[in-house]
């Protein structure tokens, strides 16, 4: 089968990971053979879990499994403030930098495509963003009652819903409930702004937070697996 994309090119990426990165949309209308004679350094593309016939298709040209991902949807009804949850200071992004490298080592920003400490760097810069309002639009933390840092979760609208863009729990502070007061605080984020639906997506592999999400009433919407190709792979 040959398939053809379009060529979407990921300059914030390209300038952070110092790698000519672009991603591959499916339904375009450039051959993927013809596409992929373009100069990249890293070709990305996410394949419904379903389109096996596009899986095969890629495959033969040298793509490679990467990550599967979920995207589950949480209908906010009735929410409320939790406690110990505020909303993240600029003060607190050193902190908040620490804990992302720390949480988020495993991702697809992984080796071989990428360095050993770019995924942790990725995620730090990540979570400092959402501290100042960009990507996400805000980030909230779970502190103790001596105000350590126990957790976080960063937030955005998008679409019409909210969406969550990382969410994590330090390893100290694990097995205390914190995840979920993070997520209902997400939820309550959500309907403060009049949104109907919190949404996530989580790796395939990540299965406390598949629990977490299904245990709170979430439902599995989608599933979808990245692929990678580097520029010297042969077609």
């Amino acid at each position: 089968m040959s398939i053809c994309v379009s060529i979407n090119p990921l300059p914030w990426e390209s300038g952070f990971f110092s790698l000519n990165t672009a991603r591959l949309e499916i339904d375009g209308d450039t051959p993927l053979a013809h596409a992929l004679q373009q100069p990249c350094g890293l070709w990305q593309i996410k394949v419904a879990a379903e389109r096996n016939d596009v899986i095969d298709a890629i495959s033969q040209h040298g793509f490679q499994l990467v990550e599967g991902e979920a995207d589950l949807a949480i209908n906010i009804k009735r929410t409320e403030r939790q406690t110990g949850v505020r909303i993240a200071r600029e003060a607190q992004i050193p902190a908040l930098r620490a804990a992302a490298g720390v949480a988020f080592r495993l991702s697809r920003f992984r080796t071989p495509w990428f360095k050993a400490d770019d995924s942790s760097r990725f995620y730090a810069q990540w979570i400092e963003n959402a501290v100042r309002g960009t990507f996400d639009n805000q980030c909230l933390i779970a502190c103790d009652e001596q105000g350590e840092l126990q957790g976080f979760v960063s937030i955005r609208e998008q679409d019409g819903d909210a969406r969550i863009g990382l969410l994590a729990v330090l390893p100290e502070a694990q097995g205390k409930g914190i995840g979920q007061r993070l997520l209902l605080s997400a939820a309550d984020w959500g309907r403060v702004r009049q949104l109907n639906r919190l949404r996530v997506a989580t790796q395939l592999s990540n299965l406390t937070a598949m629990r977490l999400y299904l245990r709170s009433g979430a439902r599995l919407e989608s599933t979808a697996y990245w692929f990678y190709r580097n520029a010297h792979d042969p077609i």
